[in-house]
């Protein structure tokens, strides 16, 4: 063979002349005639083996050349017959190589038929994939879901076909050919025509898809013996980077094929290269869109987590980008610091150097806690859950990275909360130091141990007493100076004597003087010791220590090393108790975020604490209990879940051990709780009995267990007991209904008086057996029954405490109540005679008030219930029986009825509609007539208790028992229940007790009652209202606690018109109780949800915060109003609110006011509209710029409008910035141009208008203040809505104004 294939850049280059011995394809075959060439091909690959396509390369290259016209099963066959090619060449090579005889032809030969089958095979492959991807692009399925129609139906085995490729190629090039090449240096053209095979199959857009699985690893492995074998390194390492900026599916590959090619194939450096082109890209240039940052941070990513001990010596060039604007790639590194420390840099095992690294990873991560992008601090917060998980935390660091994890719950982003909330619940079921986390309970073994430590520092002291320098000192010193005096300072004497001795003998005096200097020198040397403190004790330490001691005072370290070692543990475990106490307090109040998933991770994590027996963790489980009434059901279906994992799926060994471990764990959930937890609680309880649970049987039992006493247990848990059971009757009746005799024997037999709380939760409890109402007539019991008999024989003077429930469970199960509790008021009264007879003379003073008020009480209870059994119960009755009737008479009515009934069927429909609102009207008008004329009748006994009710009511100082006043108010708001008549006549009285009563309780209970009445009598009670909004002021707590409750239900329920009496809410959201500023709050919060409610509220709110008689501060007021604008969200309604905040200025008197609404502007997010609307307004504020207060809070607008704003508005920011300082420096009348004076005036001639004729607002007028306004008492803001409420106030509620004073004089 004469001729040498060299693989050309461009597949036309085969036909061009070339070089000397080249080779130069002779004949290209037409399109028509490849099948027969084909064939030839085929038969002399049969006959000649894979060498044949020395002489047939030129088909193949036909097939190339007319690749897009040619048959597709023309490009298969051609492509099958290739791989047979390259796989028979991969045979019968092996023996050709290791052959030592081979000759210079026959290697040229099989050189090039390597060269000619590879690269027919990598160009056909990468046509095949070009349109392979077309195909799919046509055939991708539209919205609905089908595939369009296509003819290349062929390709549908090309994925299989491509890994026989592949495979093909790997096989050959795993062979040693390069011994084949000159000098075995293999041409580069040949191994891009490989690589460029490979990496044009990585382009598909489906090679991550799990059935691209062994395409994707066929070309992994082809590339890593490319690698290997071939010198590719550099090449592919450039190349993951193009393909990583063009294609960022490609990431999680490319992490893959590079851990592969590190591991399998021992390439270790191209890890490095790589990371190398990473690290050196600057932030500019990730900047960029089309970066391919996005790819480059996942596959950091991804590589660190499968190869992470290779990742540690190239880090510092990655640490770089921690410091740049990306922060995608911030977070990509921080993931990688992650993985390198829960996979390589753990254990005790480490050398100095790895610990140095660990903790400056651990140092690196810690700072990003507080990262700039919210994105970074999530992922940082996530990658230490994963460490802690993982327990790679050094135990030296969980304080520290505690602290910062609790400092990330006040964190803006919502997903960092929630990340920090996971850490936190990792830390406390990963902690190493107790499966019970309680700072109470370690608080006195801390104490103890601490005290017991510093017993053995101060006798281990004792034994061995240390003399301190500075006695040592003392006692030495007046000895010590006058040695030291008198050896540095000789006598004559002394002097003429060593003169002599001299002159006598000079070696012995040169002697003497030498031994003189060295006693001098230690002498000082001595004084020195001695007074150094650090010296004397490192003398002491140089002293051999005793041989006989020496080994107990080993032991005795020891022991003291053993005490300290459990001091420091005790104390680290009660830091972190204390840290997760203070997360506990702030998680807590996250229950009620308006962020489902917040809630979710909430609810999460006060199980884990719950489990952990963490101090008040109760109290979080408690406080998400009443989310299972939430409207949203992850967040209902959450708490049901974690109730279950804490109380409903007990652990024991038998099923009565789970029932008995079930029912103490809710027992003790129900001691202390309050009603609205029970109700809650209730729902969860009985959602379990509902479920078919094994455990319902058991359960029960253990409960009537309790409750009857067969087991010893305290009353607290015998009442929960009893209320268990109630819960479990609302899913099945019969749990309580067979059982009324025991329940009747044990609470509420002879007993009753021991415990009257029980006997009132057992009232509770077989109340519950009324919820289950039927299509038949309803549950009663006879008059008889054991139950009214042992309720009748109850009456005492404690009864009190559960007459209510008691009243109300008569009117829900006896037959006739009326009779019953008729005669419970005959007796209660004649016990009252009895007591007043006992007392020797009928002396008003000497009443018993306990059973006045008990009399009183009852009476007002039973008007109350008759009412309800009237409205509810006998309405329904009479509903029901009339149903029975209509459906009596229409079976009696004939067939020819139906017959003309369905002839004639929509005017009958009508009338029969009508004739049923009638019946109903006439029902309904029936109870009325019944409340109003029956129930207060002179031969009904309740009448009788009414004229007692008003005068204990009206005469506070003679009746000045504080129950007998609870009880009489309470009763007298319960009779004007009963009809519109008796709430007229009592209503200025109740409005007195409201106001004039000393005690906070009845001014709270008036409250309540009031505000039932609202919802029943609204007509009545609307001149009032703003006597109710009066107790929001109210000195006591408790008292502003219940009227603000009060009111929120009536407002958000649309009982009460929502006026500007508002404004005494919102004063509320600083009241010094933090209880009380929730509630305003969560008023406002519910109030916003109404459209446009506090938008239209806000100027009246405005003016009455902003009168100087109210006195609020003007901190107070921003407090506030910046809660309140913070739910102006629409544009429209702040530009709106601009104009109308401008006009204020027009009538406010004095400077504090302009503060206070140049303040408001500012609160504002303000938009381009409002801000021109801001500047038409100039002439209403611009006289009071001179004012800091006004000018400051308009400098912040601008301030505000100037960021992220465009250079056309910025100009028109920065003028108008320009012109308030000008006006605030210079004055007014110092900065009016004549132009601005013409509009000045233009303006004034607008104002002379505006104040014949108010200016028109955008669909709302009420909040326009007029030009002229009427005069008044005191000089505050006037709005046209302040004159309207005004006008309806004289017109309306002149005659309730002044009734209260009038009443005090009447009836004190």
């Amino acid at each position: 063979m004469s001729w040498d294939f060299f693989v050309p850049v461009c597949v036309g280059d085969l036909v061009k002349t070339g070089g000397i011995n080249q080779y130069v394809v002779q004949d290209v075959v037409s399109p028509k005639q490849l099948p027969q060439y084909l064939s030839r091909f085929k038969a002399a690959l049969r006959s000649q083996g894979p060498l044949c396509i020395l002489q047939h390369f030129d088909t193949g290259y036909s097939v190339l050349q007319h690749c897009k016209s040619v048959e597709l099963n023309v490009k298969e066959d051609m492509l099958e017959l290739l791989i047979q090619v390259v796989s028979g060449l991969a045979a019968s090579l092996p023996a050709l190589l290791i052959s030592t005889t081979i000759s210079a032809a026959e290697r040229k030969e099989n050189l090039n038929a390597v060269k000619m089958s590879v690269y027919l095979l990598c160009k056909l492959t990468e046509n095949l994939e070009s349109e392979s991807y077309r195909q799919n692009i046509v055939t991708a399925p539209g919205k609905g879901g089908k595939k369009a129609k296509t003819s290349g139906e062929g390709l549908q085995q090309w994925d299989s076909e491509r890994e026989t490729v592949l495979q093909a190629l790997i096989q050959l090039l795993q062979l040693d050919i390069r011994s084949l090449w000159s000098l075995s240096l293999v041409e580069e053209e040949f191994i891009s025509c490989v690589t460029c095979c490979g990496y044009k199959l990585l382009e598909n857009p489906t090679i991550g898809h799990v059935k691209s699985k062994p395409t994707r690893d066929g070309i992994i492995h082809l590339l890593g013996v490319v690698i290997k074998k071939y010198n590719h390194l550099l090449g592919a390492s450039v190349k993951v980077i193009q393909l990583l900026q063009h294609f960022e599916q490609l990431s999680s590959v490319f992490a893959q094929a590079v851990s592969v090619w590190c591991t399998e194939y021992g390439m270790r450096a191209i890890i490095g290269e790589v990371i190398r082109e990473i690290g050196q890209k600057s932030s500019e240039e990730l900047a960029r869109e089309g970066s391919g940052v996005k790819a480059f941070a996942t596959f950091l990513s991804e590589l660190g987590s499968l190869v992470p001990e290779l990742m540690i010596p190239n880090i510092s060039v990655l640490i770089t980008h921690l410091e740049g604007e990306s922060h995608t790639m911030r977070v990509a590194v921080c993931e990688v610091l992650g993985e390198i420390l829960v996979r390589v840099l753990c254990g005790d095992g480490l050398d100095e150097s790895g610990k140095a690294d660990r903790d400056r990873f651990f140092d690196t991560l810690q700072e990003h806690l507080h990262d700039t992008h919210s994105h970074v601090r999530t992922r940082v917060l996530q990658v230490y859950a994963r460490i802690v998980n993982s327990k790679a935390l050094p135990l030296c660091r969980y304080s520290e990275v505690m602290q910062l994890a609790v400092g990330r719950l006040m964190d803006k982003s919502v997903n960092v909360v929630k990340s920090a909330i996971q850490l936190l619940a990792a830390f406390i079921a990963h902690n190493p130091y107790s499966c019970k986390l309680s700072s109470a309970d370690l608080k006195n073994p801390l104490e103890k141990e601490t005290a017991k430590l510093k017993e053995m520092k101060e006798k281990l002291e004792g034994k061995t007493p240390v003399i301190q320098a500075s006695e040592l000192w003392a006692a030495m010193e007046p000895e010590l100076l006058v040695t030291v005096k008198a050896e540095l300072e000789p006598t004559d004497e002394e002097e003429e004597e060593k003169k002599e001795q001299q002159e006598e003998d000079e070696d012995k005096a040169v002697e003497e003087e030498e031994e003189a200097e060295d006693d001098r020198a230690t002498a000082v040397k001595i004084a020195q010791y001695l007074r150094s403190d650090e010296d004397a004790s490192e003398i002491s330490q140089n002293v051999p220590p005793t041989p006989q001691k020496e080994g107990g005072k080993e032991g005795e370290d020891g022991e003291l090393k053993k005490q300290e070692m459990l001091v420091q543990y005790l104390r680290d475990t009660e830091t972190f108790a204390l840290q997760v106490e203070r997360a506990i307090s702030v998680i807590n109040t996250m229950l009620y975020w308006k962020t489902t998933s917040v809630v979710q991770e909430a609810v999460q994590f006060c199980v884990t604490v719950c489990e952990f027996s963490v101090a008040n963790s109760v109290s979080g489980v408690r406080k998400m209990l009443p989310l299972v009434w939430s409207t949203d059901a992850a967040i209902k279906d959450a708490v049901v879940q974690a109730y279950r994992r804490l109380y409903l799926n007990p652990h024991g060994d038998t099923t009565r051990m789970k029932a008995q471990t079930l029912v103490d764990s809710l027992s003790e959930l129900m001691v202390d709780a309050s009603l609205g937890t029970i109700q809650c609680l209730e729902e969860i309880v009985q959602e379990f009995f509902s479920s078919g649970s094994n455990l319902q049987s058991t359960v029960v039992q253990v409960l009537w267990e309790r409750f009857t006493g067969k087991r010893e247990t305290s009353g607290l848990h015998k009442r929960a007991a009893v209320l268990l059971l109630g819960m479990a009757a609302r899913a099945e009746r019969e749990v309580v209904l067979s059982n009324l005799d025991t329940l009747c024997s044990v609470a509420l037999g002879e007993k009753v008086t021991e415990d009257f709380l029980l006997a009132r939760d057992t009232v509770i409890t077989i109340c519950s057996i009324s919820d289950h109402q039927s299509k038949g007539p309803p549950f009663r019991l006879p008059q008889d029954h054991q139950l009214f008999t042992c309720l009748s024989q109850a009456i005492d003077p404690h009864w009190q405490c559960f007459m209510e429930q008691a009243v109300r469970l008569i009117y829900f199960l006896a037959e006739s109540p009326d009779q019953l509790c008729s005669r419970l008021l005959q007796r209660s009264s004649r016990l009252l005679l009895d007591q007043i007879a006992e007392g020797g003379d009928v002396n008003k003073n000497a009443v018993n008030c306990v059973c006045l008020a008990q009399l009183l009480a009852l009476s007002g209870c039973v008007a109350f219930w008759q009412v309800s059994h009237l409205e509810r119960s006998v309405s329904t009755e009479l509903r029901r029986r009339r149903g029975e009737t209509e459906e009596r008479e229409e079976k009696e009515k004939g067939p020819s009825s139906k017959t003309k009934q369905a002839a004639n069927e929509s005017a009958m429909e009508e009338e029969l509609g009508l004739i049923g609102a009638s019946a109903e009207d006439t029902e309904a008008e029936l109870i009325r007539k019944i409340c109003e004329t029956e129930l207060l009748a002179e031969e009904n006994l309740l009448c009788a208790f009414l004229p007692l009710l008003v005068r204990v009511c009206s005469s506070p100082g003679r009746y000045s028992h504080p129950q007998l006043t609870t009880a009489a108010c309470l009763a007298l708001s319960q009779y004007m229940m009963i009809s519109p008549s008796v709430c007229e006549e009592n209503i200025r009285l109740m409005f007195t007790v409201l106001e004039r009563s000393a005690l906070p309780v009845v001014r709270a209970n008036a409250i309540i009652a009031l505000g039932d009445l609202t919802v029943r009598f609204p007509n009545i009670l609307e001149p009032w209202t703003q006597n109710l909004y009066a107790r929001l002021s109210d000195e006591v707590p408790s008292v502003r606690q219940t009227a603000v409750t009060v009111l929120t239900q009536l407002v958000l329920k649309d009982v009460l018109k929502v006026k500007g009496q508002v404004s005494e809410v919102a004063v509320l959201l600083i009241d010094p109780e933090p209880h009380i500023a929730s509630l305003a709050l969560n008023f406002f919060n519910e109030l916003a949800t109404k459209d446009n409610a506090i938008y239209n509220l806000l100027p009246d709110i405005i003016s009455r915060l902003s009168d100087p008689e109210r006195g609020m501060s003007s901190e107070d007021f921003n407090t506030i109003m910046k809660q309140l604008f913070s739910y102006i969200t629409k544009e429209r309604q702040t530009e709106s609110l601009v104009e109308k905040l401008c006009q204020r200025f027009r009538t406010a008197k004095t400077e504090r006011q302009w503060c206070d609404l140049a303040m408001s502007l500012s609160l504002l997010s303000m938009c381009e509209r409002g801000f021109k609307r801001l500047q038409e307004c100039w002439e209403c504020y611009s006289d009071k710029l001179t004012e800091a207060g006004v000018y400051q809070p308009l400098l912040t607008i601008t301030a505000k409008l100037r960021r992220g704003a465009k250079t056309q508005f910025k100009d028109q920011v920065d003028e108008f910035e320009k012109r308030l300082t000008a006006v605030h420096t210079r004055g007014l009348e110092n900065v009016e141009s004549p132009e601005m004076e013409e509009n000045q005036k233009a303006g004034g001639s607008r104002e002379k208008t505006v104040m014949k004729t108010p200016l028109p607002t955008r669909g709302d007028d009420s909040f326009m203040t007029p030009q002229k306004s009427r005069k008044s008492k005191k000089p505050v803001i006037t709005f046209s809505s302040d004159e309207e409420e005004d006008e309806d106030e004289e017109g309306e509620c002149s005659c309730f104004i002044n009734p209260p004073l009038h009443l005090k004089r009447k009836f004190l």
